[in-house]
């Protein structure tokens, strides 16, 4: 049986990540921290694709709550291992810098970038043992390019963008495999209060990307086919910035 986590996994982009991982043919482990009705929606879903998933409720910005919760259900996996992990939550609390409370600052931190070490680290030892592992980074435009309001956000996805560029480099030769993808405005909650219609005359695919298409790219960078992937930054973003 193979295992698949993924983080911020009960809506958005998570939430189709789910459901094409469990299309190809993996349990899908979702985490998510507070929304226990979206959750449940998420795994519906995921049974309807064919496969079986089970929740997992933790923060992921918590170190010690992260570590406890991965460390139980290894324990009732024990003959199983999270092969898959797709590093998704993440939060936008959107100011320019001079106005910006330092709770806005140190909360986005924490859900995308600390997350990034209390979920990855804990989960590559096996993947390192078992010589095969894949982990997805969902980075951001703004982790690219720096979007002005944005300093927070772009701090987190950028400091994702080079820690999947350094881990890469840590454990290819063992079979592990460490990407990022980087959407731009995409049909979610993260878009909520945006200017869609202006920014569409911005972009030359002339619309915002749907959840399903990043997770059909993600669903490739997960898969064996992309074995001699590893260590890239993939934009989605409808030709908006390369």
């Amino acid at each position: 049986m193979k295992y698949a986590l993924v983080t911020g996994g009960s809506r958005g982009i998570g939430r189709a990540v789910c459901v094409k991982l469990a299309s190809m043919g993996y349990n899908v482990v979702i985490n998510y921290v507070s929304n226990d009705a979206e959750a449940e929606k998420t795994l519906d879903l995921v049974r309807e694709a064919g496969s079986d998933g089970e929740l997992l409720k933790f923060d992921v910005s918590n170190l010690e709550q992260t570590e406890q919760k991965l460390n139980e259900w290894q324990e009732s996996h024990a003959d199983s291992y999270i092969e898959v992990l797709v590093n998704n939550a993440g939060i936008r609390k959107d100011n320019l810098l001079v106005f910006m409370e330092p709770n806005d600052w140190y909360k986005v931190l924490g859900i995308a970038l600390n997350s990034f070490y209390n979920v990855t680290r804990p989960l590559i030892k096996n993947m390192l043992r078992k010589k095969y592992g894949r982990i997805i980074n969902v980075a951001s435009l703004s982790g690219l390019k720096g979007l002005p309001g944005q300093t927070n956000y772009s701090a987190a996805k950028g400091g994702v963008i080079a820690a999947t560029k350094a881990l890469a480099q840590e454990v290819g030769r063992k079979g592990v495999t460490v990407n990022a993808v980087a959407p731009g405005f995409i049909k979610t909650d993260m878009v909520e209060g945006l200017d869609e219609a202006a920014l569409k005359a911005q972009i030359p695919a002339n619309r915002f990307g749907q959840p399903e298409e990043v997770a059909d790219l993600i669903g490739f960078l997960a898969s064996p086919n992309a074995a001699y992937i590893t260590g890239e930054v993939i934009s989605i973003n409808g030709g908006l910035y390369s």
